[in-house]
């Protein structure tokens, strides 16, 4: 009897730790038209985790604006403040935090209540500086829980006016430094809530290499790459993966747009062996309305009447459904299209002008840039709004058919990028590039292209660095978002839909197998 009692009371004594996670909701406030994700569902997990478990710790990865009309209309006057009201313990940047510049950063981060992490950005230089600390130790009961702060690579992925005066420190020196003096610091656990992506991009560190090179580091909360790591299919998103100390490290992360909470549930008093539940919890319509927060409800009226005045404006109609995935090409392609029509009618009239200016070639969007899929029937003012959000303007330029042939080789891997039906990408079997063709014709490497794309790829971005070296001919003074409305608009006055030519771009080259690829 004696030795039951002294068991029940050990069980009473075991101390865990709950971390909720959320990573790349971009601004979708609102549940989809699945009834899926949301903030005020959210916030009835979280209430309702934290009425069961004695200590919770939520913690987001980034990337919480840009993707809806909240951000575009309201630049952050709703994200964050609803953040703070959720209580949020920890958060750090990602890149899409930056998008209206370090000025506007740094006014919304200095009322950020939730510890602010970053460990390998240096804000010493900016309007930023003295916000983030590197990491933050957690009391949990009798033990330490260390969490670190790291961010990716802004090169090629953020505007480089976005962050200037920003230094960047390597992701995994800097990790594994800063673990090792949090638990010579007493830490019994190390948590890493990164914003570098889980799935694998040329010339970038991931949440994999991070694990496998780290030692000290115990679980890492990812974002950036939008991977739902799913417990249930291991072989296709691994979660566990062995460290250089031969221990294995937990990796994260919940997809996008707020449709899972990770839940991670930690037997502190047994971190060797390592007690962790990981799993997800769906954000669903399933809660009653009672279990809202009456407040957040409250405080979105005003803005969602605003989303809702535009998302109820019929522009055009789409002929098919359209994915937004770099795989499902006909969107990609349409945005391509739409581009070279663009600049060729800009290139007519500027012509009148200026008889020598250059016919447009081709046209080069980026993927990146369709933030929402397109389903067939009607389309709003609101979902053009919000599936193009960002601040780009059209440029035309020239550039060495080298340069162009460069960038083709860079996307090829990758899957390609939106251009437009002048333009072929012939590869091999592994997706890497073996000539480029415009118009027909193979590209002259010692040729002027005049190509129409946006100033994002033609300031080097999305890895594009060949693009930068070009000869600007003209750019728009109205945002990108703006031109598409004109061109629906311009379609529908005409009768005609959004119906995009689903003929591939990158193509393989039929005569080749694998066997036959040149090496060169």
């Amino acid at each position: 009897m004696m030795c039951g009692l002294l068991l029940a009371a050990g069980a009473a004594m075991a101390e865990d730790l709950v971390i909720l996670t959320t990573n790349d909701t971009h601004s979708n406030i609102d549940p989809d038209a699945a009834g899926v994700g949301g903030v005020l569902p959210r916030k009835a997990i979280i209430d309702s985790v934290r009425k069961a478990e004695k200590n919770v710790i939520l913690v987001d990865a980034g990337d919480m604006v840009q993707g809806t009309l909240y951000f575009k209309y309201f630049k952050g006057d709703v994200e964050y403040p609803l953040f703070n009201m959720m209580n949020y313990d920890i958060r750090i940047l990602g890149n899409h935090e930056f998008d209206n510049g370090l000025d506007e950063l740094a006014k919304y981060w200095k009322k950020v209540k939730a510890d602010r992490l970053s460990a390998n950005y240096d804000f010493s230089d900016t309007p930023a500086r003295g916000l983030f600390v590197p990491s933050v130790i957690k009391k949990v009961g009798g033990h330490k829980v260390g969490f670190i702060g790291l961010n990716v690579d802004p090169k090629s992925l953020i505007s480089e006016e976005n962050y200037k005066g920003m230094r960047f420190r390597d992701i995994i020196s800097t990790a594994n430094a800063e673990a090792a003096r949090l638990r010579k610091m007493g830490c019994d656990l190390v948590v890493a809530v990164t914003h570098i992506g889980y799935d694998k991009e040329p010339g970038r560190e991931t949440d994999l290499d991070l694990a496998r090179e780290s030692r000290d580091i115990d679980i890492i909360i990812g974002g950036h790459s939008h991977t739902f790591v799913d417990p249930s299919t291991p072989d296709k998103t691994p979660y566990w993966v062995e460290n250089g100390a031969g221990h294995p490290v937990l990796i994260t992360q919940t997809g996008k747009y707020g449709r899972n909470v990770g839940y991670i549930k930690i037997d502190l008093d047994d971190i060797t062996d390592r007690k962790f539940d990981y799993r997800y919890i769906p954000v669903t319509d399933r809660f009653p309305s009672e279990a809202y927060d009456s407040k957040i409800e409250a405080f979105l009226a005003p803005y969602k009447h605003v989303v809702d005045s535009v998302n109820s404006v019929v522009i055009g109609h789409s002929l098919q459904d359209l994915s937004n995935r770099r795989v499902s090409e006909p969107f990609a392609n349409w945005a391509g299209d739409f581009g070279q029509w663009y600049g060729r009618n800009v290139a007519d009239s500027l012509r009148k002008i200026n008889p020598g200016f250059p016919a447009v070639d081709l046209a080069i969007m980026n993927v990146g840039g369709i933030r929402q899929p397109m389903p067939k029937g009607p389309v709003t003012e609101g979902q053009i709004l919000s599936t193009f959000p960002f601040s780009n303007k059209l440029r035309l330029i020239s550039i060495k058919g080298k340069d162009l042939v460069e960038t083709m080789e860079i996307v090829a891997p990758r899957g390609g990028e939106a251009v437009s039906e002048a333009v072929r990408v012939v590869t091999d079997d592994k997706g890497e590039a073996l000539r480029v063709v415009v118009n027909g014709e193979e590209v002259d490497p010692e040729r002027e292209y005049t190509v129409c794309t946006i100033d994002y790829i033609a300031e080097g971005n999305d890895d594009m660095i060949p693009m930068k070296r070009h000869r600007e001919l003209w750019r728009d003074t109205e945002e990108v978002s703006v031109r598409i409305l004109e061109y629906i608009k311009h379609l529908e006055s005409l009768g005609l839909g959004i119906d995009p030519d689903p003929t591939k771009r990158f193509v393989r080259d039929v005569r080749l197998s694998e066997a036959q690829v040149p090496n060169s």
